[in-house]
């Protein structure tokens, strides 16, 4: 006897190619009825044998299509109803959106050959996609996710494509991206007059063009790429001076995978980031490099380079015509928001592209690439940026709460996060919000999560900072929709983010977040903080011993000046190969009446570098900490030091200088001082757990990007000790937002 059942779905499962996999699961077990998407999911009916329907739905939760992610499911029986057979049915939005939203995919592996067969209608088109790959989020207006619901629905499908999305057997049945050269997007080639270039093919083109010598700006799906041959050090340099990026690595885009592993070692963890359906940017060490990049003005005074392959059709036939790897960094000006829009393209970049490769989708949500490295010994995975192919989902979390909550995050680093519903949203990386696109930006995207969730927030969260525009934004915000705002202190944020993504409410866990900078409760700048959680209180139990703050925003852009403030009167001398005699005069006297203090571990990562003649000056944002990293390729822990000692309280800043300028005295290595000094900072952390009774310890805070401190805290943890880094969001200012919210959903 026939029986019939409502099945739901959700989580990570639109878009992603699950209608089709349903029909074509009914179809295996002579199942009847239909599939479509709601706004929490997906809603399937079937009627069959129940065995039938039992193993089916077995099936559909355990193998599901392989870039879905399945949150929850149910099944039930209702009242038997007869189907004729199984469709795919029109979405119905009976409700307001309740479903996560659905990242960019990579290119897949059958649409990336087809691109270059030339017996597939679809060779040389540049917006090939189907059911597993292709832009989503980039292009996304509303949910739930249907072709009407996208930028792509201004391009009707013709009748091949048409064909193509309704046969069952097609890879491309219900893909909501289908396009092909006939019906599909458009590129063209231009002049930075906005001229348009004739050409046979235009990738080829592209790639001559490149080959010369040429800047390209090229319109990707999330988003305006500058790229230049990356073996060309004139070509790089000029992209340096002309996008005013004097220092910041550029990221390099290999034409292959083979091409790559010929010139630089991966490990399998690399190689399996480098081709996963998210495709980030993985910082990889130089060591042993074998090929031809111009590394001086790629990447300078460093030892490792961001690699990316290709990840959009576009990306992937230039990269078939292309013998070299190219540059491929965001199209923007240093500091600004990536560009999206052509004639923006033009208006904001005519004097740094020569070409522009442009085409007429329009872009919803742009995106920078993500950004991740492995650490060296351990392989730990540290994410930079956390962006494209990521943005805008956090999935591993439950979530108990009638509030909607907006969450507006930092200043540096910015991002938003919004519950408005069951689940949780984290926007990608915005930027800078000094910049006052990147401020528009900001403003944008959060008025984008409120309208595209049809949810106003019912509180607003944001940080104690009374000078962060996240902050003043927020506040505009609670009054526009007369709602509670609540402060919450960055630091604690950072604490309850990590905190979160382990679920450790019901731990007794050491916090330790290391930043450049925070505002404290009591006016005080922190950034070197040991905090205690327990039973839903965080107190503020230990810190870098506090030391002077001097010329504001100057200090973290100056190393020097950190180190000005942590020196002794014995190294008088180096100060004065670094100062001018008016300027030691004037920040002495600054010095001898501050009265604010810091105990940032970010501004004391700036002394080291300074002391060791790293960099005085920084031009990106902490640039002298990577470049303190990069100067040490290995470690042995038999041979570090201490350079300070833990007491109750903390460590101090002032005797960790100290010692180094006597070791630096005797002559000892810059590589064992660098090793020596992250040794202090791991052996102090797990010295103050020891001392406070903690087996857990939980990091956060841009100083975890260090890599080698990471290691460095494995390798050295006694087995008793558990330790907690972030695992889907940067322990950077990224994560603010999403601890704000963790903050106060879980902190009394």
């Amino acid at each position: 006897m026939n029986k019939t059942y409502k099945i739901l779905v959700s989580g990570q499962v639109q878009g992603v190619g699950f209608r089709p996999y349903v029909y074509t699961l009914a179809t295996e077990f002579s199942l009847k009825g239909t599939v479509s998407n709601n706004e929490e999911g997906v809603i399937i009916y079937v009627s069959g044998l129940e065995e039938n329907i039992n193993s089916f739905y077995q099936k559909l939760i355990n193998f599901p299509p392989p870039v879905s992610k399945i949150q929850h499911s149910s099944i039930v029986e209702i009242e038997s109803k007869n189907f004729e057979e199984f469709k795919i049915i029109p979405s119905e939005k009976e409700g307001q959106l309740n479903l996560p939203l659905t990242p960019d995919f990579a290119i897949c592996k059958d649409c990336a050959e087809e691109l270059k067969d030339t017996s597939n209608r679809r060779v040389g088109y540049a917006f090939t996609t189907c059911v597993n790959c292709g832009p989503r989020w980039a292009i996304t207006k509303t949910f739930p996710f249907e072709r009407a619901h996208t930028s792509i629905d201004d391009f009707p499908m013709c009748e091949t494509c048409l064909e193509e999305y309704t046969n069952p057997a097609d890879r491309r049945f219900h893909s909501q991206t289908n396009t092909c050269s006939t019906c599909g997007i458009q590129l063209k080639l231009v002049n930075n007059k906005g001229k348009d270039l004739e050409c046979s093919y235009i990738f080829k083109k592209v790639s001559e063009l490149l080959s010369e010598g040429k800047i390209v700006a090229i319109k990707n799906t999330s988003g305006y790429l500058l790229c230049c041959n990356a073996e060309n050090s004139k070509v790089v340099q000029k992209l340096r001076d002309k996008k005013h990026r004097p220092n910041k690595p550029f990221a390099v885009l290999y034409p292959s995978l083979k091409f790559l592993q010929n010139e630089v070692e991966l490990n399998k963890k690399q190689v399996k980031s480098l081709q996963s359906t998210e495709r980030p940017i993985n910082i990889i060490s130089l060591k042993k490099y074998k090929g031809n990049i111009a590394l001086k003005q790629v990447a300078p005074k460093l030892n490792q380079l961001g690699v990316l392959l290709p990840y959009t059709g576009i990306l992937q036939l230039l990269a078939n015509e292309l013998k070299f790897p190219i540059v491929a960094t965001s199209g923007n000006i240093h500091s600004s928001p990536i560009i999206s829009e052509n004639n923006q393209a033009i208006e904001k970049l005519n004097h740094v592209a020569d070409y522009f490769l442009e085409h007429n989708l329009k872009i919803e949500h742009p995106q920078d690439d993500s950004v991740l490295k492995f650490s060296n010994k351990f392989k730990q995975q540290v994410l930079f940026r956390r962006s494209r192919g990521f943005a805008p989902n956090y999935l591993n979390i439950k979530i108990n709460s009638e509030e909607k909550i907006l969450a507006m995050g930092a200043h540096l680093k910015s991002t938003i996060a919004f519950y408005p519903n069951e689940n949780l949203y984290v926007s990608q990386y915005i930027g800078n919000l000094d910049n006052f696109d990147v401020y528009n930006r900001f403003t944008e995207t959060s008025e984008d999560f409120i309208q595209l969730f049809e949810q106003e927030p019912s509180v607003i969260l944001v940080d104690k900072h009374p000078m962060y525009q996240s902050t003043q934004f927020g506040k505009e915000l609670t009054k526009k929709y007369n709602v509670r705002l609540i402060e919450i202190q960055h630091h604690k944020a950072h604490f309850t983010s990590v905190l979160g993504e382990h679920n450790l409410w019901n731990e007794k866990v050491l916090g330790v977040v290391f930043d450049g900078t925070g505002y404290g409760n009591d006016t005080t700048i922190l950034g070197g903080e040991f905090l205690s959680y327990s039973n839903n209180k965080i107190d503020r139990i230990g810190h870098l011993e506090n030391f002077d703050w001097l010329m504001g925003d100057k200090m973290s852009k100056e190393p020097r000046i950190s180190l000005f403030t942590l020196a002794s009167e014995d190294m008088k001398p180096i100060l004065e190969e670094k100062f001018l005699a008016s300027e030691i005069k004037n920040y002495s006297y600054l010095k001898s009446q501050n009265k604010l203090k810091t105990s940032s571990v970010g501004r004391l990562f700036d002394a080291v570098a300074s002391l060791l003649n790293i960099t005085d000056f920084n031009t990106y944002e902490g640039e002298a900490a990577i470049l303190l990293e990069n100067s040490i390729s290995t470690y042995n822990l038999n041979e570090c030091k201490l350079y300070c000692s833990i007491n109750s309280e903390g460590f101090s800043a002032k005797e960790i200088i100290q010692n180094i300028y006597k070791d630096l005295k005797f002559g000892v290595e810059k590589e064992q001082i660098i090793s020596n000094f992250l040794f202090t900072l791991a052996k102090s952390i797990l010295d103050f757990s020891e001392e406070k009774g903690f087996i857990k310890i939980a990091f956060s805070g841009g100083v975890f990007q260090n890599t080698t401190l990471v290691d460095m805290l494995i390798e050295m943890a006694p087995e008793e000790i558990k330790l907690y880094f972030h695992k889907e969001l940067s322990p950077n200012d990224e994560n603010i937002s999403f601890g704000q919210i963790m903050y106060y959903l879980n902190v009394e």
